[in-house]
């Protein structure tokens, strides 16, 4: 397992609603040994004017999906930051929810990369995301 804090998804969720996660009903739906997953509806919120999942918002799950499992591998009061992030989208989605797995692909002291896929609803990859972070210590 990669993960140094204790920590359930029903702490994860409460943290998250009062800001852009829960503005757009992100959900963290499982904590597997080395991945984290979460999902996110395609509604009015997340959705361009042309009627499909806006890439923005695809940005918006995997960054989220990154810095909270970023955090999840820190300790005591560090902290995580985006330094850069990259989204690749690869199928429209329409409806329905979408699914984000977040893998580690380096957990250094300093610096963290997270590979992030996000799946519709049938399971084929529409978003493939990597986003770079910092650990801060405060």
């Amino acid at each position: 397992m990669i993960w140094k804090r204790d920590v359930s998804l029903e702490a994860i969720n409460a943290f998250s609603q009062e800001c852009m996660v829960g503005l757009l009903a992100i959900t963290f739906v499982r904590i597997g040994d080395d991945e984290l997953e979460a999902t996110m509806p395609v509604d009015n919120r997340t959705r361009q004017p042309f009627g499909l999942l806006h890439g923005g918002a695809s940005a918006a799950l995997a960054e989220s999906l990154g810095s909270v499992a970023g955090w999840l591998c820190t300790e005591g009061e560090q902290k995580v930051v985006g330094l850069e992030v990259n989204a690749n989208h690869l199928r429209p989605v329409r409806e329905g929810l979408v699914r984000g797995i977040c893998r580690a692909l380096h957990t250094g002291r300093r610096h963290q990369v997270w590979q992030i896929d996000i799946f519709d609803a049938q399971g084929r990859m529409c978003c493939s995301s990597r986003l770079t972070t910092a650990v801060i210590s405060s």
